[in-house]
């Protein structure tokens, strides 16, 4: 078994982890009200797109997210939340460096022992759910859970999801689709990115993501026999239909979320072993992304 396999059947037992540090870590974790921007890059950037939406739409307070490398200078923000799996990324850790002494920094990381330990204000560590894979799959998805745990917004039937989510097979057919696309909408956006990304990673296939209402306009057109939509979340009236009408493959995301998430990682494995690939070492990507000379 690959060690993403290992890691995302974890997931449940890391959730539980996150809800119960979370009430521990509270005071380094965004407060209601304040006015807040999370950064990241790959994954950790899609993470933070969810919780952006997550957070705002709960009414916690005015919510951002962006890439580290585009973060827009001279913006005021209470608090920046930086996510970062290794705690290395160059784009971060100069960012947090470029808002120290006039930003308050938070960094969610998997590490302890990395630079980005001090480069912001506060750390959270979540190295229970720490990944030995290039592609990320626990640490993100916990990291959103201590997320939405600190906003009052876990809850068991989360776990109960995720537990289906692992034991259910994936739908007949799937894994012999040729293209996916994933779709969400308001905070389960930047989840359908993530989930696309995952399936690029880990299987080389063609994967994209789009807000659900934005689907009609224009990317519908390559839908046909053999692709697949898949919506994380609730779907806009007929769409099912529309795509049905196509010939494509519509995947209805019943599951929380996030638990639907973890379905789209095991079709990432599942594609990576149709294909004959090894998902845990992606061509061309490294489990960190650091610059030289930068």
């Amino acid at each position: 078994m690959s060690h993403v396999a290992q890691e995302l059947a974890s997931q449940p037992h890391c959730w539980i982890r996150a809800a119960e540090l979370a009430a521990a870590e509270g005071g380094a974790l965004p407060a209601a009200g304040e006015r807040v921007a999370f950064v990241g890059c790959g994954t950790s950037l899609f993470m933070g797109q969810a919780a952006a939406a997550l957070r705002e739409g709960a009414g916690q307070g005015e919510t951002d997210a962006f890439a580290a490398s585009e973060f827009p200078a001279g913006r005021p923000y209470d608090r920046v939340v930086a996510l970062t799996r290794s705690g290395t990324t160059t784009e971060v850790l100069e960012l947090l460096g470029r808002l120290r002494g006039r930003t308050r920094t938070t960094a969610i990381t998997a590490d302890p022992a990395t630079p980005v330990m001090t480069a912001a204000d506060e750390a959270v560590v979540l190295d229970f759910a720490d990944e030995r894979s290039v592609v990320q799959t626990r640490f993100a998805t916990t990291a959103l859970t201590l997320l939405r745990a600190h906003w009052g917004l876990h809850t068991g039937a989360v776990l109960d999801d995720c537990a289906e989510a692992l034991a259910e097979p994936l739908p007949e057919r799937l894994t012999a689709c040729s293209q996916f696309t994933f779709l969400g909408r308001g905070w389960t956006v930047g989840l359908a990115n993530e989930a696309a990304l995952k399936v690029r990673e880990a299987s080389a296939s063609w994967a994209e993501a789009y807000p659900a209402m934005e689907y009609r306009h224009g990317p519908i057109s390559v839908t046909t026999r053999g692709t697949a939509t898949w919506m994380i979340g609730d779907a806009p009236a007929g769409l099912a239909e529309e795509v049905r009408a196509t010939g494509g493959m519509w995947v209805a995301g019943g599951l929380d979320p996030l638990a639907e998430l973890v379905r789209a990682q095991r079709l990432a494995v599942a594609l990576a072993g149709v294909r004959g690939l090894d998902p845990d070492s992606p061509r061309h990507l490294t489990r960190s992304v650091i610059l030289s000379g930068a």
